[in-house]
């Protein structure tokens, strides 16, 4: 079974500015020596906007759109995949969304499901679905950032053979962290956290801090590392997809075959 070096890249990124969002995206793209990146959500906007009209501007189209074209030339023949969370525009629809991107180019783009506080005044609800992808050396799922709340969201990657979920963030709430612990414990799954930093306010509107605390979590959850509240961070650690592969609580128990359904709520 292979292993995968995954990481993440923790920052602030400054709103309204993505030229300049994403040449630190790029710098942190050539300064990785693993496998799989993952960066923040809305990494190239910023989060806090005032209209839906600047969300449109500040959005890019997918897969057509230039940044990823950028992204596509930064990654483009590495042994790298990289997630990056981005406004997207498509036929009038404005979506919080992650794209992935590998050595071939562009991959796939998930929607997220769950929009989070003033989120839906500019976002429609993802309509993608759960999406898994086979990277080669693993099978990557993504969710964005309030999509941890629901469990329905990382269970629906886990049966569908996630080994990591890919999970771009803007965390204010301060349970996430600890919460995602609980996420690859009862799905048996790797998560990889990427938070941003900082601090936003725009207009007359309350200030945001965001929490930090990127992480990469193993199957039976323990935190193989996290990061600072504040401080900029690009992290790699080791990933033995076996671990995820491995659905064995004990030898009579075996967490997905175990499951019944039939007396499950929907």
């Amino acid at each position: 079974m292979s292993r995968i070096n995954g990481g993440y890249f923790q920052f602030s990124p400054v709103f309204g500015e993505v030229q300049r969002n994403l040449e630190t995206i790029l710098k942190a793209i050539h300064a990785f020596e693993g496998h799989l990146l993952v960066f923040p959500e809305l990494a190239l906007s910023g989060y806090q906007f005032l209209s839906k009209e600047e969300v449109r501007e500040l959005a890019d189209d997918i897969p057509s759109g230039p940044t990823i074209k950028v992204l596509e030339d930064a990654v483009r023949g590495r042994d790298l995949h990289v997630v990056v969370g981005l406004a997207e525009r498509d036929h009038g629809r404005l979506y919080n969304s992650a794209v992935l991107i590998g050595p071939i180019g562009y991959i796939g783009t998930y929607r997220k499901t769950h929009v989070f506080f003033e989120e839906t005044l500019w976002f429609a609800p993802g309509d993608t679905g759960f999406l898994v992808w086979d990277i080669g050396r693993a099978r990557v799922g993504v969710l964005v950032c309030f999509d941890w709340f629901f469990p329905e969201a990382a269970r629906s990657l886990a049966l569908k053979g996630a080994d990591i979920l890919c999970h771009p963030g803007n965390l204010v709430l301060p349970y996430c962290p600890d919460a995602m612990v609980t996420r690859c414990l009862e799905n048996r799954v790797f998560a990889i956290t990427a938070n941003r930093i900082g601090r936003e306010q725009r207009g007359e509107k309350p200030a945001l801090q965001f929490i930090g605390m990127s992480e990469i979590v193993a199957p039976n959850g323990r935190i193989l590392c996290r990061s600072s509240e504040k401080d900029q961070e690009l992290r790699l650690c080791e990933i033995d997809i076996a671990e995820a592969r491995d659905k064995r609580i004990n030898p009579y128990n075996d967490l997905l075959k175990d499951r019944r359904p039939h007396w499950y709520a929907s």
